[in-house]
């Protein structure tokens, strides 16, 4: 199976298959001892985070985010990638900028001076959202092993598949929920034309993800299995039913099915969702 075949393609036709994605990975920071800060281009911060210049505008005059720049580059602490993350999360779930500059600053209010942010958790009350502090849940030793090498499996990618595809297993080995290791490992197994290894390693997650569910489904149409690959795609939508990728690949399934309306149904919730305005991407 060509890698080319399973890239997705910028294409109107509803004949052609969508995607076969990767997880990204936070590329590593640049540690500047100093100050304890990290170096992320604007280029990294708008493809992780997605979020608009004016929220980040927003963040950074209310202080929730504190970068600063030296030599031409930005650095960034953790705590103000935290924020980014949180503030990517909320907008992501439609919530307006005052409402999450608001709740964060309502936060802040509550902490004793000196203090920063812990990990934020969302409740809503009303029509109003509250953030409050959830403590971070420990990380076991055989976590932080397999954290260390996904990271280097991702890194390895362009250059060294085979090395790549050993540094997942690693990360698998040390802990078999590593659900991120896991979804790489079967999209490079799938790539090198090991089917039947790529699925059992989609199969034997403990844990799925609407990611999963997209690749797996995307296997089994590779081997001639689409009533399940059909099944497939909807449990990604229903995991995330912003995928709209998975909509026109249901669509083009149900239309070789010669089931015209479930194709007609599909192919206008991927136009209706690719259409809006920071439509996720696989």
């Amino acid at each position: 199976m060509p890698e080319e075949k399973l890239k997705r393609r910028k294409t109107q036709s509803a004949r052609r298959r969508r995607g076969l994605p990767r997880l990204k990975a936070l590329p590593p920071p640049r540690n500047l001892p100093d100050d304890e800060t990290y170096e992320y281009s604007q280029a990294d911060l708008a493809r992780l985070f997605r979020l608009p210049a004016s929220l980040i505008a927003a963040l950074t005059r209310a202080r929730f985010v504190t970068p600063t720049a030296r030599a031409g580059k930005t650095s960034y602490t953790f705590q103000d990638v935290l924020m980014l993350r949180t503030a990517s999360a909320l907008k992501a779930a439609k919530i307006s900028t005052p409402k999450i500059t608001a709740a964060l600053r309502n936060m802040r209010a509550t902490l004793p001076p000196g203090s920063v942010l812990a990990t934020p958790a969302l409740a809503a009350s009303g029509n109003d959202l509250v953030v409050h502090e959830a403590p971070a849940p420990p990380q076991s030793p055989a976590h932080a092993e397999a954290e260390t090498h996904y990271a280097r499996g991702h890194a390895l990618e362009e250059s060294d598949v085979a090395a790549a595809r050993a540094a997942y297993l690693d990360a698998l080995n040390a802990h078999s929920e590593h659900l991120d290791a896991r979804i790489n490992l079967g999209r490079l197994l799938h790539l090198d034309g090991e089917l039947k290894e790529a699925e059992k390693v989609y199969r034997t997650a403990k844990n799925s993800s609407a990611l999963l569910s997209f690749n797996l489904a995307i296997l089994l149409e590779d081997l001639n299995r689409e009533d399940e690959a059909i099944a497939a795609y909807r449990e990604a939508l229903a995991r995330d039913p912003s995928l709209h990728d998975a909509h026109f690949n249901l669509s083009r399934l149900h239309e070789r099915a010669r089931q015209p309306r479930e194709a007609l149904r599909h192919l206008l919730a991927y136009r209706r969702h690719s259409s809006r305005p920071g439509a996720p991407k696989l």
